[in-house]
């Protein structure tokens, strides 16, 4: 029962390796693109769970205490309330971890490379113009891909 809350670290390395963690995983995750984060798909579930077990080590070396645990959880809440209230109060923090709209098709014309950089597929472009009435990208005059992966379309006027 002593065992339950003796840290095999020092207090301040689980601090530590919780930011390095944190702050490496939230670059990969943006570096992946849009799409992985507005459309969770079975492999996008499979992929978070086995990028929790991936960092498990790095988190907690070889301490299986409670208190280590409890002690990353808490400095994981910390520096995630952090980022967010940093987000709410800098537009360049909040540029650099949720990212911009890009553009993808203006003027009834799809812009194909943009939407192979950010790995969105013709399928799911023509599922967002058909939810917005739309039949062809001829009547698109604006395509987003927002920070949430999710697209958002603006038709043309029918004047």
């Amino acid at each position: 029962m002593s065992d339950l809350f003796a840290l095999a670290m020092p207090w301040w390395e689980f601090i530590l390796r919780a930011v390095v963690v944190y702050v490496v995983v939230l670059g990969m995750v943006r570096l992946s693109g849009k799409r992985a984060l507005g459309q969770i798909t079975p492999f996008d579930v499979l992929l978070i769970v086995l990028l929790g077990n991936a960092v498990q080590n790095a988190l907690l070396g070889e301490d299986t205490s409670l208190g280590g645990g409890l002690l990353l959880a808490a400095t994981l809440i910390l520096i995630n309330y952090s980022v967010g209230w940093l987000s709410t109060r800098s537009r360049r923090i909040e540029t650099l971890v949720e990212g911009e709209p890009v553009l993808i098709a203006r003027d009834g014309k799809l812009l194909a490379s943009i939407l192979k950089r950010e790995l969105v597929t013709q399928a799911d472009f023509n599922a967002a113009m058909r939810q917005q009435g739309c039949s062809d990208v001829s009547e698109v005059e604006m395509a987003l891909l927002e920070i949430n992966g999710h697209i958002t379309i603006v038709p043309k006027d029918k004047t």
